[in-house]
C-alpha cells in the first residue's frame, strides 16, 4: 500500500493514468463539439457567398475541466483509496489473542473488543489461525486454533469475569501449551498472582506484544461504620494529578424503588492511590443503602455491597425502675447502652411509643407485669419479626408472670422467688458459665473464667426447656433462653442487665453475646472460625460490569470457604445469607491495594485504540458518475435540446441520481449517530403532562389542548409551572420521563405492541399514573356498556393495574388541594375508579381519615371527558361548552379543579394524607 499522508492507496499503479489526464486535454480541446442541424429555407440565398474570416468553434474550457475531473476521480476510486491506513508488518504462524476476562478489564469491554475485532481482521488478511482465551475462563488442554472468521462471529459472546484469573489454573494450562505462535495479549492493567510466570510461558512460545487502556483504573473499598459516619475509601492503579470521584450510595426508598439515597465526593491528592471519605445519614436512611459505586465506572470493582455489618439496628431500651438517681452503675440500662452505642441507635421511651416506633429489637431490663394493651401490641410486634429481649431482676422475681401458666411474653416459666448463690442463705458457691452447645447461637465464643452469677431466676422444668436453653450455668440450670414466635423470637437473661446478680456484663462475652443473639451489629467480619461448619445461600450475584441480580438456583456455600472472602466460579461476589444476617462478599476487600501491571522493557506495551481504516472507493466512484451526469446535462444545454421544461425534468432526474449513488450504509450510519433528543430533553427539563397518541386525529387534538388548559390553571393557581403537553406514541417513546398521561379510550384505538406493554407495566410500576378516559359517561356506565368500555376492558387486560374500586370518600385525591366530592367533566354524574384500599384499611379512633394506599395510584379509570372541559383554544378561550349557563360553568370549574388534584396527587403522593394524620397522631402519642 502506498500511503500519501492520510491516504493510502490499495492499487497505486494505477494512478500512473493520472499522467494521460493532459493529454485528454489536448484531445477534447482539438475535437469541436457536434454542430446543431437547422432546416432554414432561406440558406439558398447564402449560397456562393464567401467569408474572409474562419473561426474554429472548441469545447469550453470549463467543461474540459468537469470531464478531466471525471476522469481522475475514477482513476484514483479503482486505485483503492483508504483513509487512515495502517502500517503493519504481514504476521505469520499461529495467532494468541490472551485477554485477562476480570473485572478490571469491564470498565471499557467495548474497547477491547474493538481492538480484538481489529486483531482478527488483520490475522484473516494474512491468513493466520488464532484462538481466543479468556485467562478467567481457561479452555481444555492445548489452544483451539481457527480460522479468524470463525472468532468474529462468537466474539458477542464474550464476558469479563467478576473475578481474577487463578493462579493454578493457568500454571496447569500453560504446561499443556505446543508449538509456536505469537501472543497479543490484551491486559486489564492490574497485577494478579501468577501474571508473570503467563508472561514467562507465552514467551518461550513466541513474541508477546501487550495492549493495555491507558484510561485510570478506579475500585472501592467496602464501607465501614466509624464514629457515627459511613467510612468510603477509594482506590486507583497509578498515582496521579489531583483528581475527584463521586460516590453514590443506593437503595430503596420507601415506596420500594430503587435509586440514589445520597452522593459524596472523593479527591485524590497528587500522588496518591487511596482517597477516603465520610458520609453522615439519618439511621433510616442509611439502613436502606444496599450498595455503594463509583458513578461513571462500570466495573465490579467500583462497587460496594453492603450487609449487616453497616445497617445498624434500632434498640429500644425500657427499664422496670429508673430511680437511681446518682447511681449511674447501678441503672439496669447503663451496661446495655454501654455495649449497644457503638453499634446499634438507641430508642428510650414508653412501650406504647417504642412499638409505634417499630425498632428491631425491644429490651425489657426488670420489667415484669405488662397492661393488655402492651402486652397485645408486644405479642403483634414479636409476631412480625420483633426480638423481645428480656433481663430479670428483683421486680420479675417478685412478680407471678410465668408462674402458673407459661406467659406469651416469656420463653419459660418461671419458678416463685429467685436463686441466690454464694450468701449464708444460699445454694452454693457462685456459678460459672458451661461451655456453649453446638445448637447454641453463642456456640464458639470462649467463656471467661472470671465470669461469676450470685442470682438467678430459676426455670420449671419442662420438657421444651432443654431446647429453649441457649446458656447454662456449670451445675447445668438455665441462664438464658429463647423460643420462637412467629416470625421473631423471645430471649430471657435471668440475670440482671447490671452487675447485681452477676459479673456477665461487666465482661466481653456479654457484647459477644449480644451480637450473636442480633442485638446490634457485628463491626467486624466473622473470621474462619466463626464461619466453620455454616452453609450460606446465595441471595444476589454481581456481575464483571458491576451490575447486581437475582442469584437463581446457585448451590449454597460452606462457611470455610467465604471465610476466605476470594472471589472465584464456585464463589461469585454477591450476597450470601446464612441463620441469622448476611454477608456480602466483594471483589475489593478492607485491605485490598491496587498493584499495576509492569511489563518489562522488551514486551511492547500499546494502547486500546483502534484507527479504523476507511475505504474511500465507493464514495470516489460515486463523485466521478456524478460529475460524468453534470458533463451529461451541461452537454444537452450547450447543445440546445435542453430548453424550457425540460429543464426541471433533466435537474430531478440529476438529483434521484445522486441520491442513489449515496453509499446506503453511511447513511444509515450518520441516522444511527444522531439520535433524537429532543424528546427527551423537553419532558426532563420543566414538568410535563403527555398524552397517548390513539390515531384519531380529533380526539387527539382535544387531548392536547385539554392538556394545554390543565397546565394553564395549574400555573395560575398552584406552584406547578407545567410547560407545553406532549403527544406520547407507545410504540417508540420512553413514558418514564413523564409523572402523569392522559389516555383517551376510542373504540378503533390499535391495541399496543407486547413491547409496548413492557414499557407501561414499567412505568406503572415505578411510580406514574394514566387516566383512562372512555369519555362515555353520557351514554354508558361502567362495566362496558360502549364499544370505548369494551376497547379498554381490551386494553387493560395486559397491564399490571391492581384492584380498583370506586374512589372511597376519604381518598387522597378528594383533598390534594380542592375539597372535593364530585369528579366531573364534560359529562358529570359517573364513578371514578381508583385502586383499591387495603382490605384491614379501617378507620382508627380519633384519626379523621383511613390511611388508605401509602403511594399514589397507578391508574384512575373513569368516562367523563375530562379533556373536552379543559380543552382551550389559541387564545385561551373554552373549546367546548360544558352544561347550561351558570351550572355548567360551576362544572367546568369542578372539573379543574379535579385535575388540579389528580396532579397535585401524582407530584406529591399521600402528603397531604399525611398532614391530615398529624394532629391525631400527635394527640396519641401526646405531644
Amino acid at each position: 500500500m502506498w500511503t500519501v499522508g492520510a491516504i493510502g492507496f490499495t492499487t497505486p499503479l494505477l494512478l500512473w493514468g493520472l499522467v494521460l489526464l493532459p493529454a485528454l486535454w489536448l484531445l477534447l480541446r482539438a475535437v469541436p463539439p457536434a454542430p446543431i442541424r437547422r432546416r432554414f429555407p432561406g440558406v439558398a440565398l447564402l449560397l456562393g457567398l464567401a467569408d474572409d474570416e474562419t473561426q474554429t468553434d472548441r469545447t469550453p474550457w470549463w467543461l474540459l475541466l468537469l470531464r478531466m475531473l471525471a476522469v481522475a476521480a475514477l482513476i484514483v476510486g479503482f486505485a483503492g483509496p483508504v483513509l487512515n491506513p495502517q502500517d503493519r508488518m504481514p504476521g505469520r504462524g499461529p495467532l494468541l489473542v490472551m485477554i485477562d476476562g476480570g473485572w478490571a478489564d469491564a470498565r471499557d469491554w467495548p474497547r477491547r473488543i474493538d481492538r480484538i475485532e481489529a486483531m482478527l481482521d488483520e490475522a484473516a488478511r494474512d491468513g493466520r489461525p488464532v484462538a481466543v482465551v479468556q485467562a478467567t475462563d481457561l479452555p481444555g488442554d492445548g489452544l483451539p486454533f481457527q480460522a479468524a472468521e470463525a472468532w468474529s462471529a462468537r466474539l458477542a459472546g464474550f464476558r469479563p469475569a467478576a473475578w481474577l484469573p487463578d493462579a493454578d489454573a493457568l500454571a496447569d494450562w500453560t504446561r499443556t501449551l505446543e508449538g509456536r505462535f505469537d501472543t497479543f495479549w490484551l491486559s486489564g492493567g492490574l497485577d494478579w498472582p501468577g501474571r508473570t510466570a503467563l508472561l514467562s510461558a507465552l514467551e518461550r512460545h513466541g513474541q508477546v506484544s501487550v495492549f493495555e487502556s491507558p484510561r485510570p483504573l478506579l475500585a472501592l473499598r467496602p464501607a465501614a461504620f466509624r464514629d457515627g459516619a459511613i467510612g468510603l475509601t477509594a482506590l486507583r492503579a497509578r498515582p496521579g494529578p489531583a483528581t475527584e470521584a463521586t460516590l453514590a450510595a443506593t437503595g430503596r426508598d420507601p415506596a420500594g424503588v430503587e435509586r440514589v439515597l445520597a452522593r459524596v465526593p472523593v479527591a485524590f491528592a497528587p500522588g496518591e492511590t487511596e482517597a477516603a471519605t465520610d458520609l453522615v445519614l439519618p439511621p433510616e436512611l442509611r439502613n436502606r443503602i444496599s450498595r455503594f459505586a463509583i458513578e461513571g465506572v462500570r466495573s465490579a470493582g467500583a462497587v460496594s455491597l453492603t450487609d449487616d455489618s453497616l445497617k445498624r439496628r434500632e434498640v429500644a431500651l425500657i427499664a422496670g425502675n429508673e430511680n437511681r438517681e446518682g447511681l449511674q452503675l447501678l441503672s439496669p440500662l447503663h451496661y446495655l447502652h454501654k455495649a449497644l452505642e457503638p453499634t446499634a441507635d438507641l430508642i428510650e421511651g414508653t412501650l406504647s411509643d417504642v412499638v409505634l416506633a417499630n425498632p428491631d429489637v425491644i429490651v425489657l431490663a426488670d420489667v415484669a407485669t405488662l397492661s393488655p394493651a402492651e402486652s397485645e401490641a408486644l405479642q403483634g410486634w414479636v409476631e412480625k419479626g420483633g426480638l423481645l429481649l428480656r433481663f430479670a431482676g428483683p421486680r420479675l422475681a417478685a412478680s407471678d408472670v410465668s408462674r402458673a401458666e407459661e406467659d406469651p411474653l416469656m420463653p419459660v416459666r418461671l419458678r416463685a422467688g429467685g436463686r441466690t448463690v454464694g450468701g449464708a442463705m444460699s445454694w452454693g458457691e457462685p456459678k460459672t458459665l458451661r461451655p456453649f452447645g453446638e445448637g447454641s447461637p453463642f456456640f464458639g465464643l470462649e467463656v471467661p473464667d472470671d465470669v461469676r452469677v450470685n442470682a438467678q431466676v430459676m426455670a420449671q422444668p419442662d420438657p421444651a426447656l432443654a431446647d429453649r436453653s441457649i446458656a447454662a450455668l456449670s451445675d447445668g440450670t438455665p441462664l438464658v433462653t429463647r423460643k420462637k414466635m412467629g416470625q421473631g423470637q423471645v430471649v430471657l437473661f435471668h440475670v440482671t442487665a447490671n452487675a447485681e446478680w452477676s459479673t456477665l456484663p461487666l465482661s466481653g462475652l456479654f457484647v459477644q453475646m449480644l451480637e450473636r443473639l442480633a442485638v446490634s451489629t457485628r463491626p467486624a467480619r466473622p473470621d474462619a472460625a466463626e464461619l466453620t461448619g455454616t452453609t450460606w445461600v446465595p441471595q444476589a450475584v454481581i456481575d464483571a460490569f458491576g451490575e447486581l441480580a437475582e442469584a437463581g438456583t446457585l448451590p449454597g456455600v460452606p462457611g470455610e470457604r467465604l471465610a476466605g472472602a476470594v472471589p472465584g466460579p464456585d464463589l461469585p461476589p454477591g450476597l450470601y445469607a446464612g441463620e441469622d444476617r448476611r454477608l456480602a462478599l466483594n471483589v475489593i476487600g478492607a485491605d485490598t491495594v491496587l498493584s499495576p501491571a509492569a511489563w518489562p522493557a522488551r514486551i511492547a506495551v500499546e494502547g486500546l485504540a483502534v484507527a479504523r481504516e476507511t475505504v474511500l472507493k465507493g464514495w470516489v466512484l460515486a463523485a466521478a458518475l456524478a460529475i460524468f451526469a453534470a458533463d451529461i446535462l451541461a452537454s444537452l444545454w450547450l447543445s440546445g435540446r435542453l430548453r424550457g421544461g425540460r429543464v426541471a425534468g433533466g435537474a430531478a432526474v440529476l438529483a434521484l441520481g445522486l441520491m442513489m449513488l449515496v453509499p446506503q450504509g453511511a447513511r444509515a450510519q450518520e441516522d444511527a449517530a444522531a439520535p433524537d433528543d429532543s424528546l427527551a430533553l423537553r419532558a426532563t427539563s420543566e414538568v410535563v403532562l403527555a398524552h397517548v397518541l390513539t390515531g384519531d386525529t380529533r380526539v387527539d387534538q382535544i387531548a392536547d389542548a385539554g392538556l394545554r388548559g390543565l397546565s394553564e390553571k395549574l400555573t395560575q393557581r398552584t406552584s406547578i409551572e407545567p410547560a407545553e403537553p406532549i403527544a406520547v406514541n407507545l410504540e417508540t417513546d420512553e413514558l418514564s420521563f413523564f409523572p402523569f398521561l392522559y389516555w383517551p379510550v376510542t373504540a378503533g384505538q390499535p391495541m399496543p405492541s407486547p413491547e409496548a406493554y413492557a414499557r407501561l407495566n414499567r412505568y406503572l410500576r415505578t411510580g406514574g399514573m394514566i387516566l383512562f378516559d372512555t369519555r362515555d359517561a353520557d351514554v354508558a356506565a361502567y362495566g362496558g356498556g360502549s364499544p370505548e368500555g369494551r376497547r379498554l376492558q381490551q386494553l387493560a387486560r395486559p397491564l399490571d393495574i391492581p384492584p380498583l374500586e370506586p374512589i372511597p370518600s376519604d381518598h387522597v385525591l378528594t383533598r390534594t388541594f380542592y375539597l372535593l366530592q364530585d369528579f366531573p367533566g364534560r359529562n358529570a354524574g359517573r364513578d371514578v375508579w381508583v385502586e383499591a384500599a387495603p382490605p384491614d384499611a379501617e378507620q382508627a379512633e380519633g384519626m379523621p381519615f383511613r390511611d388508605l394506599n401509602d403511594g399514589v395510584t397507578p391508574v384512575v379509570i373513569g368516562g367523563n371527558d375530562w379533556a373536552s372541559a379543559w380543552a382551550i383554544d389559541g387564545q385561551g378561550a373554552a373549546m367546548f361548552p360544558v352544561g347550561r349557563g351558570y351550572a355548567g360553568e360551576r362544572q367546568r370549574e369542578i372539573a379543574f379543579r379535579f385535575g388540579v388534584n389528580l396532579i397535585m396527587h401524582v407530584l406529591t403522593g399521600n402528603y397531604k394524607s399525611d398532614q391530615v394524620h398529624v394532629p391525631a397522631l400527635l394527640d396519641r402519642l401526646g405531644q
